[in-house]
């Protein structure tokens, strides 16, 4: 009756197994080390412990003879459960002390936490570790699991790979909805709504983020933009009282997505009215340049560049997503933009989670591209002038195969070069492709370390992604995590 329940217990440990995609295949090995990342949906079944048939057990990571496991695990249960930690331990050492065993031959010491609770976190090392219940009915629960599986014998680093293609990332939050104040704008006289995520300018950035009450980032690589790349954005510092950015008249900008000239990139040019010559609202560029000739007003152009996304133009719009509820097939599709709310002056995007070249959780939006192909498919504004900001772009790296995910391409979730407080970060995404040499191999990659790494090896390609000879570039700035 032993061996038929322990022959139960290793099938039941072998579906386990393969319902956690990370642990054999998917993570960078460091010697007999191999990381353990992800996110899975479970539900607990009988306990197999001996004496403990009338409870149920969720098996988060299985007993691997010759394995310890140690890392932090966070869960969320529909019922409240224990955390249970096994360590295995010689038959003669079982005797005075908590055991959990299958078939009276392997032992395990048992580690109870009883938090009495539906969810909670622990730092772990053990043999095993699971979810446990003293109730007879079933729980589900979502548990996350970042940590290492140490290999004591050679021959447990030995298991035959399975193919990754099927396996699939599942990460917290892959999508969320960002929501953005918006700005009121004019240009060539007709009305604009804009967002300012960027500034190369830490003061201004400061300013702004205060006064919007959310978070423009510092991105000193603006400051080296082509000169052609952006327009101008004539911001008042004196006048007639108003919504402007320094609390005078609107903002003019100078172009619409509609032209063909047009940049989310503005350089920021002062406005400042002379005395007894005005003030009155001056609406467009010309307007403002009339006035300056005639000695109206005074001009200083700063250095300052400011990443300004227009939301609604005249005669135009990003496109609002007809679906609003995010998956991970459908978030890259169909627009980028859930809601515009003109009443409280937000729009809200879809946040896209990737990792930092750190390994640190981002979230990113999108709000223009180009080339037409990639833009026409993900429902975004062209806009040809992102092409020559190659220069002042950082990397986003996106899979073409391997672990199936949130990514664009339905794998992996992508890495980012840079991030916001990095002298090198950049609102601007320039795309590159990581292939698997053999997808069998793939294994999740977190920072930028690890696709070097992993080039080293040989086990990946990593080219940029282009459209007919043009280079796929993203108005791609990272929000602050919600």
């Amino acid at each position: 009756m032993n061996r038929l329940l322990l022959l139960s217990i290793m099938a039941i440990v072998g579906v386990l197994i393969i319902s956690i995609p990370l642990l054999n295949n998917q993570l960078a090995n460091a010697g007999s080390t191999k990381k353990i990342q992800f996110t899975q949906t479970i539900t607990s079944s009988q306990d197999p412990g001996l004496g403990h048939n009338t409870e149920q057990m969720a098996i988060i990571l299985p007993p691997n003879s010759g394995s310890i496991y140690h890392g932090s695990i966070t869960y969320s249960s529909s019922q409240p459960v224990q955390i249970v930690v096994l360590h295995q331990i010689d038959k003669s050492d079982s005797k005075g002390q908590p055991i959990w065993t299958v078939d009276n031959n392997t032992f395990y010491a048992l580690t109870t936490i009883d938090s009495n609770s539906n969810s909670g976190s622990l730092d772990f090392t053990g043999s095993a570790i699971g979810l446990h219940s003293t109730n007879s009915s079933q729980f589900t629960a979502t548990v996350s699991v970042d940590g290492w599986i140490r290999v004591i014998t050679p021959e447990v680093g030995q298991t035959t790979p399975l193919p990754t293609e099927n396996y699939t990332i599942k990460l917290v939050k892959s999508t969320i909805p960002v929501q953005i104040p918006m700005h009121e704008g004019i240009v060539n006289g007709k009305t604009v709504y804009y967002i300012i995520t960027d500034s190369s300018n830490e003061l201004v950035a400061n300013t702004i983020s205060d006064k919007q009450n959310w978070k423009v980032h510092l991105s000193p690589v603006l400051a080296h933009a082509p000169l052609i790349s952006f327009g101008n954005m004539f911001v008042f510092t004196n006048g007639i009282t108003g919504n402007g950015t320094d609390g005078y008249q609107d903002d003019v900008l100078s172009f619409t997505p509609s032209d063909k000239q047009y940049s989310p990139l503005s350089k920021v040019v002062e406005v400042s009215w002379n005395i007894g010559r005005g003030p009155f609202i001056l609406n467009s560029t010309q307007a403002i340049l009339d006035a300056n000739m005639t000695g109206k007003i005074r001009l200083v152009v700063t250095d300052t560049i400011m990443n300004t996304p227009e939301i609604i133009w005249d005669n135009g719009a990003l496109n609002v997503r007809t679906n609003k509820v995010l998956s991970d097939q459908t978030s890259y599709l169909g627009g980028q933009v859930l809601d515009i709310n003109m009443d409280n002056m937000t729009a809200t995007f879809v946040g896209h989670r990737g990792w930092g070249p750190d390994g640190k959780t981002i979230y990113y939006i999108i709000t223009s591209g180009t080339p037409e192909g990639p833009t026409q498919t993900m429902k975004i504004q062209n806009v040809p002038s992102l092409s020559i900001l190659e220069s002042s772009s950082r990397d986003l790296y996106h899979f073409a195969n391997g672990l199936q995910g949130a990514g664009p391409f339905g794998y992996q979730e992508g890495i980012s070069s840079a991030q916001p407080g990095d002298s090198t970060y950049s609102p601007i995404c320039k795309v590159s492709i990581i292939t698997w040499n053999d997808p069998h191999n793939a294994k999740i990659l977190e920072n930028k370390n690890d696709i070097d790494y992993e080039i080293s090896s040989g086990e990946i390609t990593v080219q940029e992604a282009s459209v007919l000879d043009k280079n796929y570039i993203l108005d791609c700035p990272i929000i602050d995590n919600p």
